[in-house]
């Protein structure tokens, strides 16, 4: 210690160095990630992004690393001391290693899962699992090379302690496997709007360890146990593919022409399937006299498609708008049937 404070570049030329590899590593970083912005640039890429959120944080945490050995091997430190520090060393940098490649994974299948042609956005819980998967892959690295631990019994451990622990969290390793199930099923996606036998509905929002949440069309949240939601009984409006079938009722006045009024109908169904954006041509609108009389009126049922669940409520708005100005025109009197009507509720999305 005497001999430190007698000369001072024992202690100067450490920490210069420690400084100056920060300064080098900070320079370095700035220059790869402008590379990075240019190629992506070039390439159109959106993954320079991905790799500077991952990148920023570790990079200069590797240097800080760099930086403490190349000033701990040059400095006065005692040997009995000095061996330590290179294992530690190691293990911090294997360890910040195997943090940023597992949330580099982590934003990559995020990433694809939501730019694949076909694929919908990703789960939390595929997020997770890859993300875990390689933190585990990382500690047995450095078990087994930096600190020369020996695998086996520890292995060993994990399992007689697994069972103690699947014992206890039983709850917690049912709704885990259930959320892995339905993510690989392809069953239920993200965006996928559904209904369970129990009533509850809405748009897939997420799945992840625990539960699965939906956002009602009122933009409220519903909470699940995925455990439930892989024994419930649901229905998936957008598979097996989003087209969907819809419909609207009509009434006129019980002196009607039913023949003409069938025929107005299916006009404007057909004209709908051109000037409507959410309505299908494919396949055609139909007209059925369904239920029929009903309460002095004539009750239609206009019977057709569109692209979506979510284009239900304005595809139905918009016919009903073309339908009523239509009859009215041709003067025939219209009326729209209300929920207690017979058939008014065969088709869900109002």
């Amino acid at each position: 210690m005497h001999q430190m404070i007698d000369d001072p570049l024992l202690v100067v030329i450490p920490l210069a160095l420690l400084i100056g590899t920060i300064l080098v590593g900070m320079a370095a970083r700035n220059l790869l990630f402008r590379a990075v912005r240019r190629w992506a640039k070039g390439a159109d890429s959106h993954l320079d992004q991905l790799f500077i959120e991952t990148l920023r944080g570790p990079i200069m945490l590797w240097a800080i690393i760099l930086g403490l050995h190349i000033a701990t091997q040059n400095s006065e430190i005692p040997s009995r001391y000095l061996q330590y520090i290179p294992h530690t060393l190691t293990a911090l940098w294997g360890l910040s290693f195997t943090i940023a490649a597992s949330h580099f994974a982590g934003n990559m299948v995020r990433f694809y899962g939501n730019h694949a042609a076909g694929v919908r956005s990703v789960t939390s819980l595929s997020e997770k699992l890859v993300q875990f998967s390689i933190l585990i892959v990382g500690v047995m690295w450095l078990l087994k090379v930096v600190f020369s631990i020996s695998l086996t019994p520890v292995l060993t451990t994990l399992g007689v302690g697994g069972l103690a622990v699947a014992l206890a969290l039983q709850d917690t390793l049912s709704n885990l496997f259930a959320g892995f199930y339905v993510s690989v099923s392809g069953l239920v996606r993200i965006g996928d709007y559904i209904r369970l036998n129990s009533g509850e509905e809405g748009f897939i929002a997420d799945i992840n360890w625990r539960c699965t949440t939906m956002r009602t069309r009122v933009n409220n949240l519903i909470v699940i146990p995925n455990n439930k939601l892989g024994q419930a009984i649901y229905t998936n409006y957008f598979l097996p593919d989003g087209r969907m079938v819809t419909s609207i009722l009509c009434g006129v006045g019980g002196e009607s022409d039913i023949d003409v009024v069938e025929k107005l109908l299916m006009e404007e169904g057909q004209s709908a399937a051109s000037d409507v954006a959410s309505v299908l041509a494919d396949p055609p609108p139909t007209v059925r006299f369904n239920p029929g009389p009903w309460n002095s009126s004539l009750i239609f049922q206009l019977v057709f498609s569109v692209n979506q669940f979510s284009d239900v409520p304005t595809a139905r708005s918009d016919m009903r708008k073309r339908v009523f100005k239509r009859l009215r025109k041709e003067g025939i009197v219209v009326s729209f049937p209300t929920a207690t009507t017979p058939g008014a509720n065969d088709f869900p999305g109002d």
